[in-house]
């Protein structure tokens, strides 16, 4: 399948660790043997993720899934917030404790990047250093943990607000953490909206429901849809 849409030469095959020997070993020996050449430059296995009884598996019932998380009210991206805050060599830990604390990490740093005003001249010399910063965090065996770091010391540094945003905005071309949007949604807002989906998801639709109107009083309205909720400004 990988030859027949990507071709006879791959940059990156990615999969878990548990996946070096039998399955990659083969799958190299299958696939150079056919080609006559070597055909992937980089093998990326990352760690299990676990929860506190272990590496989580189908076979010991439930497992994550977007899909999961979705359904106890949770943004995908708080999700991949927490995971990016670690390297992809280290077992990560999950709990909905450290996804909560996740989430409120998140929101606050979208709250920060939605007060940045896109105004002034980008500072180039300024810009430079944080974005040398960040290629270096990346180009260390992808520690995302570290380009993270660099996101927050452009928020704490005292470059102009174009600058910043600039900044962020690359920066999120390789995060995708929808960092930067046009609807600047408050930090309260989306905490209620947390609140809202978690309630639903406890079946608690009275309180839910009274949750709303607060988020509709400060200016915002949910919309459930097939592909997770939206929040739209009235």
């Amino acid at each position: 399948i990988s030859m027949k849409y990507l071709g006879e030469y791959l940059d990156i095959h990615c999969g878990g660790v548990d996946n070096i020997f039998p399955h990659h070993t083969n799958e190299i020996a299958q696939s150079e043997s056919y080609l006559g050449h070597k055909w992937c430059n980089y093998w990326v296995h990352g760690e299990h993720l676990n929860d506190k009884d272990g590496k989580m598996s189908k076979s010991k019932g439930e497992f994550l899934t977007v899909s999961l998380l979705e359904s106890k009210g949770y943004n995908p991206l708080s999700y991949r917030f927490m995971c990016l805050q670690s390297h992809y060599r280290k077992v990560l830990e999950f709990s909905y404790d450290a996804l909560d604390n996740s989430t409120n990490a998140y929101n606050k740093q979208k709250s920060k990047i939605s007060d940045i005003k896109e105004n002034g001249d980008i500072d180039l010399d300024g810009a430079s250093k944080y974005m040398d910063q960040f290629k270096t965090a990346l180009e260390n065996d992808l520690n995302t943990s570290a380009a993270l770091t660099t996101l927050y010391d452009v928020l704490k540094s005292d470059m102009n607000d174009y600058t910043k945003l600039e900044l962020i905005k690359s920066f999120d071309k390789v995060l995708s953490l929808n960092l930067v949007d046009s609807d600047n949604i408050p930090e309260e807002v989306l905490e209620l909206v947390n609140l809202r989906n978690k309630l639903k998801a406890e079946k608690n639709y009275e309180e839910a429901d009274k949750v709303r109107v607060k988020i509709s009083d400060l200016g915002y309205k949910v919309l459930d849809t097939r592909e997770g909720f939206k929040i739209i400004k009235l």
